[in-house]
């Protein structure tokens, strides 16, 4: 099991090492990390497959690859395949790469585990508080987006096309995306840091008003 963990982590390292810094080795480390601590609180959940799925469910994000969401769990599986991994790990890991994401509010997931649940939860997590709001900007100048926009109102109901598509101003991902997944974790963990972090970003947003409008 360490050994198939360190060559994913070595794999991991290589693949992203000029990936957008919003989705790079540091953030699948995150993710993991968290992962990690939310299932010390779980009960029977496959230790192997928790650290399989966090390490790749960013491997190759859509976002990055003209919209094609089979790129990810091709990438997975076929890495997972050279290292003899069991066929039930490999079919696990894939359901959760391709159904982690939130792809806007109408999206039904199509998949469950408990091991998804987790993973989920520390994805998440990385998209909100001090990093996600970091990550969200730092998101937007790689897409070239404005900051803010007070006469573009968010959207909060994309469909999942609409989602992909949109080029809207960066403070309007805090109520399409990040202000939703509060409501959305799955673990008790994870719900108890994500509130948190939540409340974080409603301070910050009070404060980027207050001075967009030159308040004190």
């Amino acid at each position: 099991m360490d050994k198939v963990i360190s060559k994913t982590i070595d794999f991991v390292k290589e693949k992203l090492a000029d990936a957008e810094g919003g989705h790079d080795w540091f953030h699948i480390q995150r993710v993991y990390n968290n992962a990690r601590l939310i299932a010390k609180g779980e009960d029977n959940v496959d230790h192997l497959i928790i650290a399989l799925g966090a390490l790749l469910h960013d491997i190759a994000d859509s976002k990055f690859h003209d919209g094609d969401e089979t790129v990810g769990s091709r990438v997975a599986s076929e890495f997972l395949e050279g290292l003899h991994v069991k066929k039930e790990v490999i079919d696990h890991v894939v359901n959760i790469i391709e159904n982690i994401s939130f792809k806007g509010g109408n999206v039904i997931q199509k998949f469950t585990s408990p091991e998804l649940d987790i993973i989920q939860d520390a994805d998440r997590l990385d998209a909100i508080g001090a990093i996600g709001i970091a990550r969200c900007f730092n998101y937007g100048g790689f897409k070239n987006r404005a900051l803010y926009d007070p006469d573009i109102a968010p959207n909060l109901h994309m469909s999942k096309e609409e989602y992909k598509k949109s080029t809207a101003p960066t403070i309007n991902h805090f109520y399409e995306k990040l202000f939703l997944l509060k409501d959305r974790m799955n673990t008790e963990t994870g719900k108890k840091i994500a509130q948190q972090r939540h409340t974080y970003m409603e301070t910050f947003l009070d404060q980027f008003y207050k001075e967009w409008q030159g308040e004190l």
